[in-house]
């Protein structure tokens, strides 16, 4: 898996985090669904960049990648 697949990832874990947070204040339905889906996109997409940091041969390169 690429870098810019898991930073994509990530970034889309932090909006439905952010969009949950906004249903949760406004207390409109969903809201949990949103915040878990967020929270859970945000913990794969770091297990993914552990596993290709854990995985790389030259860790000194890993974001020129």
């Amino acid at each position: 898996m690429k870098n810019k697949h898991i930073l994509i990832a990530f970034i889309l874990g932090c909006i439905i985090t952010i969009v949950g947070a906004l249903f949760k204040i406004m207390h409109w339905p969903y809201a949990s669904v949103l915040l878990i889906l967020g929270m859970l996109s945000e913990a794969l997409a770091g297990v993914m960049l552990i596993l290709k940091i854990y995985k790389d041969q030259n860790p000194n390169g890993f974001l020129n990648k």
